[in-house]
């Protein structure tokens, strides 16, 4: 029997002398607004001391990068920051709370780097209390401008044909949609039937690989084109010096060249080296570079088509690689982004490794409002973290239910992110960072 109505249990709960470790720990019905026990064995409030956040798997160790460090590749000029119905800002305001509101007037609630759940299904009555976020993102300079909902199953490329104002999405569940950049809307529905390995843009051009075939589109005459000759899934694609450039399931990567004159793709070569499937390929310095699910990037004379070096320090399948100004950044399986720089001889020798927790995905360089160099790494936790180069100090992340398999830039600040379950988000960079906060 309570002879004193439960007032010393919850005297004890609440921390007074005596009282049980076991229960100091917050009611996870009352953060969710529900709990109707009286009295409750568990806290009713967040009582949780001011502390710094830190990951501490981001080094912020320099490694005598150039300051004007630049990605390879074009910057477009179209102005499509009025993406979607209504333009501006779309609930995604970046370091939404870190150490954000206050928890029963007796402590700061500091945020998780974790969405919360109740609040991504539209249903937390915690409000600003919740110590999860209630963003899709965390950090400055950023935000989220509108999602594009339709695919069914993991987005696996993205595409922007020059000079068009579409965008183009391309799915493993077989189809490719094509977005009207200022409504937001899907006007078009293309069904391939095979899953979509990968896509590129090159002009008006618009690139998809499919199991077996590469299609082709041109944005702007609609003429399209079927090319065949690889065998299974093409997983990656690159276009440079009217070359186009397919990474297939076999481990080889076939080559066609542009004809002026009849105004189409025509086999040229099939390079042979890697011993299983080819993911990633990215052109730069009159080299083409290749990540392989046999743990190995190749490296490529683009004149005459010969291997020169193969690289063996990733321990797992290299999932993407990309070049900044005189160094080759790769991605892998095995937790770690690998800087390489070219010696006097010519071939490449690893400088740094910048290790994460989980596995990395893909990589995608761009640069922010004020002209700074960013990497962007997708990780296999839903995460993509923002890293300012060369320091690789962390800019912010971004949160997604399922791994994001596709980052794609776009013009003015633009950018877009498709993960695992289908969705689309677009992104820009915040010209007056102080702006997300008004």
């Amino acid at each position: 029997m309570d002879v004193d109505g439960g007032s010393k249990r919850v005297y004890h709960r609440l921390g007074g002398p005596g009282g049980d470790a076991r229960n100091q720990k917050v009611c996870f019905y009352w953060q969710a607004g529900k709990c109707d026990r009286h009295p409750c064995p568990y806290l009713h409030s967040e009582v949780v001391p001011p502390h710094s956040n830190s990951n501490g798997t981001s080094s912020k160790r320099p490694h005598g990068y150039a300051d004007n460090s630049s990605f390879s590749g074009p910057r477009r000029s179209q102005n499509f920051s009025t993406w979607g119905p209504g333009g501006g800002r779309g609930g995604g305001r970046g370091g939404a709370g870190r150490g954000g509101g206050v928890g029963g007037g007796r402590g700061v609630v500091v945020k998780a780097d974790k969405v919360c759940n109740y609040w991504a299904q539209g249903s937390c009555s915690y409000g600003e209390r919740c110590k999860f976020l209630h963003s899709w993102s965390l950090g400055d300079g950023f935000s989220l401008l509108t999602q594009l909902d339709g695919h069914t199953k993991v987005v696996s490329g993205i595409a922007m044909p020059s000079g068009s104002d579409k965008l183009y999405t391309g799915s493993t569940d077989e189809t490719v949609r094509i977005w009207d950049c200022q409504s937001g809307k899907c006007i078009a529905v293309i069904t391939l039937g095979g899953e979509v390995g990968c896509m590129i843009s090159e002009g008006p051009w618009v690139f998809v690989g499919i199991p077996n075939f590469v299609k082709a589109w041109n944005s702007q005459n609609s003429m399209e084109l079927s090319l065949d000759g690889p065998v299974g899934q093409v997983y990656a694609l690159v276009v440079t010096n009217d070359l186009l450039f397919a990474g297939t399931q076999d481990g080889s990567i076939l080559v066609w060249k542009f004809n002026v004159v009849t105004n189409c793709f025509e086999p040229a070569a099939s390079l042979k080296g890697h011993s299983r499937g080819v993911v990633s390929l990215f052109v730069g310095a009159n080299r083409l570079y290749s990540g392989s699910m046999d743990n190995t990037i190749r490296v490529w004379n683009l004149e005459t088509l010969q291997c020169l070096q193969t690289l063996t320090e990733h321990t797992s399948v290299v999932m993407s690689v990309l070049c900044w100004d005189q160094f080759l950044l790769s991605c892998s399986l095995d937790k770690t982004v690998k800087i390489w720089v070219a010696t006097e001889s010519g071939n490449l020798e690893e400088t740094y490794s910048h290790n994460e927790e989980h596995g990395i995905v893909t990589l995608c360089g761009m640069h922010d409002s004020q002209g700074k160099p960013i990497l962007l790494c997708s990780c296999n936790d839903n995460t993509v973290r923002l890293y300012d180069l060369p320091s690789f100090a962390e800019r912010g992340k971004i949160f997604t239910k399922q791994e994001v398999r596709a980052i794609q830039t776009g013009p003015s600040g633009i950018f877009f992110t498709g993960d695992g379950t289908g969705q689309v988000k677009v992104w820009n960079w915040i010209t007056d960072p102080t702006a997300a906060l008004q």
